[in-house]
């Protein structure tokens, strides 16, 4: 049941989404070379002039040393999250219209959360597929942390406030093959006979100034902030490819678990459960719907158990509960060969010709029990023990049944 108070105020109003969290945690890193290439790179993007081959170039180019053209993975990182907000991420062939909605793709992940463990038995993070897995860049992943670790903005911002705070030359360096690269993009109209060359020059700085920055990062103080800048971009860029993945197929892989779901639910039908068994190649698959009426038949909730320890409790409530055990004097032999007759194990044709006695003595005969020289009652005893326990392996079997069946497989 949904809650009702605010309602009707968030259904007359927008829910304004978009990635401003994830701009303003960014901002703070936008100083020295970092702004630069950051500039840079949505002037490369923004460009009416460049084609897209040409701006692929040139991205390709300058990417040289990935963990110092941080300006491109923030900028990346932002484009990334906004093909997510307007679903635009969910591949549409050019023919067709936009159809995929930031809706549609929350909607579908929230159903990914029921149907993988009904499926798999483990949740959906489990398989990588869990909120954070398709939102995590929306949803504070950067900015938090679950463990003592620092969380992955945090160590970047510490590593790039460090070397820009160092005033390295190659730091300068940089940041003026940036804004050569850019004033240059920026003051094309058309393309020209020397248009490629230049552009091809300013690119070839840039590389090389990410390059003797890198250099200039080589030994301490500022290595171990050069690795916090490949760790924290490798992070980066691993979170960012996983949602990509996740979220340009969610629309293929969602109907493959609801398709699995609508298969097996087609097995509590004996003539579809046949048609898939005749039409199935899969020696594994069949096997579900082969087996499907013996371990459905299994499966009693009363028999689930939350663990090992709790088995003999399980086996003595359902004992009690069917009454068991029926007979606990074996001196009382009437009642211990009315038991016997009720054992499946023991074959009573033309007992009824027999005393009382000899049906017990037969009893325990052909349940080997041992009748040579012992009295009617110590046979009577043996023979009430041996059924009770038999209806205590019974349950113990039942309980075994129902967890083989009801565990995933």
């Amino acid at each position: 049941m949904s809650v009702n108070k605010g309602l009707k105020s968030l259904a007359e109003s927008s829910p304004g989404f978009s990635n401003q969290a994830l701009e303003n945690a960014i901002n703070q890193f936008k100083v020295g070379w970092v702004l630069k290439g950051f500039q840079l790179d949505s002037v490369i993007e923004s460009n009416a002039v460049l084609t897209t081959s040409q701006k692929t170039d040139i991205k390709e180019e300058i990417n040289n040393v990935a963990h110092i053209n941080m300006g491109s993975v923030l900028g990346d990182l932002l484009r990334h999250t906004n093909s997510i907000l307007d679903a635009t991420i969910v591949p549409i062939p050019s023919s067709e219209p936009q159809t995929a909605t930031f809706v549609e793709l929350l909607q579908t992940v929230q159903a990914i959360q029921t149907i993988i463990p009904n499926l798999f038995g483990v949740s959906a993070s489990d398989k990588s597929r869990g909120v954070n897995d398709h939102f995590g860049t929306l949803n504070n992943k950067f900015v938090e942390t679950e463990d003592s670790t620092a969380p992955v903005f945090t160590t970047l911002n510490e590593a790039i406030t460090f070397i820009n705070n160092a005033g390295l030359s190659a730091d300068t360096a940089l940041q003026t093959a940036y804004d050569n690269l850019k004033n240059f993009i920026n003051s094309v109209v058309a393309d020209s006979t020397d248009f490629q060359q230049t552009l091809d020059t300013f690119s070839a700085a840039v590389a090389t100034a990410h390059t003797n920055l890198n250099n200039a990062l080589a030994s301490e103080p500022y290595l171990s902030n050069k690795t916090k800048l490949i760790e924290t971009r490798e992070k980066i860029t691993v979170q960012v490819a996983l949602e990509e993945s996740n979220l340009s197929g969610i629309r293929g892989f969602i109907t493959a678990l609801t398709n699995h779901s609508s298969f097996a639910s087609l097995a509590q039908d004996e003539t579809l459960k046949k048609l898939m068994l005749n039409i199935s190649q899969n020696k594994e698959w069949k096997n579900y719907f082969e087996n499907y009426t013996e371990n459905s038949a299994n499966l009693n909730p009363l028999y689930t158990i939350n663990s090992d320890s709790d088995k003999s409790a399980v086996v003595e409530q359902v004992l009690r509960d069917r009454g068991l055990p029926d007979v606990l004097d074996s001196v009382d032999l009437n009642s211990v060969s009315q038991k016997a007759q009720r054992d499946n194990r023991i074959n009573t044709a033309n007992y009824d010709r027999l005393t009382v006695e000899q049906q017990i003595t037969q009893s325990c005969e052909q349940l080997a029990i041992t009748t040579a020289n012992r009295s009617i009652y110590n046979q009577s005893q043996s023979l009430l023990d041996n059924m009770n326990q038999h209806d205590r392996d019974q349950v113990a079997t039942a309980l075994d049944l129902n967890e083989s069946s009801n565990t995933l497989s």
